[in-house]
């Protein structure tokens, strides 16, 4: 089934090949556009059968996206499941859940991404999940870019991918004078 999203990946031109400038500074050789492949309604919800089908032992009641790439996803593996799926953003650089929405006392929350890499965002919700007294189920994504690392919680993905990163001063495609393109926005460096 994993040859089938990277497929899918592919089909999309969700995945990248270059020279990449990654949030955290790092770069890489490849770099995953989910909102590409989540433009298209019935590829998105092939992925979410998917995540579905892993997540069948869970006991699941809402689902929560971290604003801005875990939104469609949530949305469309909340359909799958069946049940609310909703979101948090960040207000004044801290992460919250605003628009009325709200996790009731002992409510199992599934959060959910479009790519895992850090965790950064998905602890930042969970940590909201918990404050809220919800309980956390784990962390379902399209793609876990984690290696392998424990993020702290159970985590759930479509596919996992490697991907080489490089710190800026030993990287090889800097000394190959490959063009420096930071995802998203097309700007070159």
């Amino acid at each position: 089934m994993e040859n089938r999203i990277v497929e899918l990946l592919k089909e999309s031109d969700a995945l990248l090949t270059g020279h990449f400038l990654l949030s955290s500074g790092k770069h890489s050789d490849k770099y995953v556009q989910c909102a590409k492949l989540l433009q298209y309604p019935e590829k998105a919800e092939e992925v979410c059968q998917v995540l579905k089908e892993k997540l069948k032992d869970e006991k699941i009641d809402i689902v929560v996206g971290p604003a801005m790439g875990g939104i469609i996803i949530a949305y469309e593996l909340g359909r799958a499941l069946g049940v609310p799926a909703i979101f948090t953003e960040r207000e004044n650089n801290e992460m919250t859940l605003r628009r009325g929405f709200e996790i009731k006392e002992g409510q199992n929350v599934l959060v959910v991404e479009d790519v895992v890499t850090t965790g950064k965002s998905s602890l930042e919700t969970i940590k909201v999940i918990e404050d809220y007294g919800g309980k956390v189920v784990g962390i379902a994504s399209l793609v876990d870019r984690t290696g392998g690392k424990d993020i702290g919680t159970k985590l759930f993905s479509a596919v996992a991918l490697e991907i080489n990163t490089y710190d800026k001063e030993n990287c090889p495609l800097c000394e190959k004078n490959i063009e420096l393109v930071k995802p998203g926005s097309r700007k070159k460096f």
